[in-house]
């Protein structure tokens, strides 16, 4: 096999809170027999609490890394820790964002920065509680931060506006904000339909579903990326993929949440455009990423090869070519920046003996747990050599601090 075949596109991963990496595994102790996302929800604030710029740094370094070593080149990160535990925002008020953007840039990942707009702490309206006032904006307030940061955009940093949710952001906030950037080609995300409960709240209180909403009351179009979009109607499956957004499915952390499984079929049926995110970071790998969508859907319709296409057969690339495409739209960078982003597979990868270019990417999806990833390649720049990426052992000391300084406060 020569070395072109082993040679593919990097891929994006289009949903991430860097942050989370450094709770993984600690939430997997049973707090209540009724364990939810929403249990979990509460460690999450907790440990939010403690996140400095410092040691967001540090674990966003560590991630980075580990992204760029799994296979992935670029990352968009839905960035929600603003402000100070007490919701004081730092002296400089993008603080908690250059942090992120450093890491970055120091560890060679390209960045999709989605600085997010949360503002109230459910569909009703009511404040957010004293463990949310840290990602709190006015809406003056978020277009400022917005302003700062786009003028740090470069080839390999590139920001947009994330709505946390719906239930975060209230509709005249939603249009005030998409109104203050009309006609400008920002990324946009928000996450939505992930949860049962969020669904009912909605339709109780706006009297639709979550999607359906969304349809009917934004410009919903390329730009927009829908993260999770797991409790979905047929007729809010065919208005996302006639909208030409991209769902950003994450199966890891949506299996680890009890979140749901996403209508893959239904979706590929009508044209629907997805990419994929680890999200919570419970594990950084684009290959179990990918495998997990497959699986989980062939636990949904008791059958094998689900996801494939009437002109491709070969569920690998289907997902590899989905995720690919979709990952480009949703990050927001050109298709000549994504193509200098590539990746080498193991030639010597027990897994990839006597694979021909018509099974390279089942090879590479399904066969087994060992890391392929060789090298890769960020804008002409070599970061992971080996396997391992060529500042590891640096990023990972100051990790190990930062984590052992966060766990010794209880």
């Amino acid at each position: 096999m020569d070395a072109i075949e082993l040679t593919l596109p990097g891929l994006a991963n289009i949903h991430c809170h860097a942050f989370q990496r450094a709770m993984a595994g600690l939430a997997e102790r049973q707090t209540d027999p009724a364990d939810s996302f929403w249990t979990w929800r509460e460690l999450m604030y907790r440990f939010a609490g403690r996140i400095t710029p410092e040691s967001q740094y540090d674990i966003a370094a560590q991630l980075y890394a580990e992204m760029l070593e799994s296979g992935y080149s670029s990352v968009c990160e839905f960035h929600y820790l603003h402000h100070r535990p007490d919701g004081e925002p730092y002296g400089d008020r993008a603080a908690m964002s250059d942090s992120l953007i450093a890491a970055a840039r120091d560890t060679g990942i390209r960045l999709t920065l989605l600085p997010v707009l949360y503002m109230t702490g459910g569909f009703d309206g009511r404040a957010l509680s004293d463990r949310q006032r840290r990602f709190g904006h006015a809406v003056d307030a978020y277009l400022g931060l917005l302003e700062r940061l786009r003028r740090q955009e470069s080839d390999m940093l590139r920001v947009g506006i994330a709505f946390h949710s719906l239930r975060a952001v209230p509709p005249d906030a939603l249009r005030d904000v998409l109104a203050a950037v009309q006609g400008q080609s920002l990324p946009i995300h928000i996450h939505i339909a992930e949860q049962i409960a969020e669904v009912e709240e909605c339709v109780a209180v706006r009297g639709a579903r979550p999607v359906e909403w969304l349809l009917a009351n934004a410009a919903v179009d390329p730009r927009w990326t829908l993260v999770h979009a797991t409790h979905l109607t047929h007729a809010e499956v065919r208005g996302i993929a006639a909208s030409e957004a991209v769902v950003a499915l994450c199966p890891t952390t949506e299996a680890n949440l009890g979140d749901g499984l996403f209508p893959l079929r239904d979706f590929f049926a009508v044209g629907g455009r997805f990419g994929i995110g680890s999200d919570s970071n419970v594990s950084v790998s684009p290959v179990e990423e990918l495998r997990w969508l497959e699986y989980g859907q062939r636990l949904l319709t008791h059958q094998r090869n689900v996801a494939t296409l009437p002109t491709q057969a070969s569920v690998g690339e289907v997902l590899f070519t989905q995720a690919l495409t979709g990952g480009r739209q949703a990050s927001g960078f050109s298709e000549a920046q994504a193509q200098r982003d590539r990746i080498r597979l193991d030639a010597d990868a027990v897994a990839l003996v006597g694979a021909r270019p018509d099974n390279l990417l089942d090879r590479f999806v399904f066969a087994g747990n060992r890391p392929m990833v060789q090298e890769v390649e960020v804008a002409g720049r070599i970061v992971v050599r080996d396997g391992r990426h060529i500042g590891g052992a640096g990023i990972a000391e100051r990790y190990r601090r930062s984590l052992r300084a966060l766990l010794a406060d209880g």
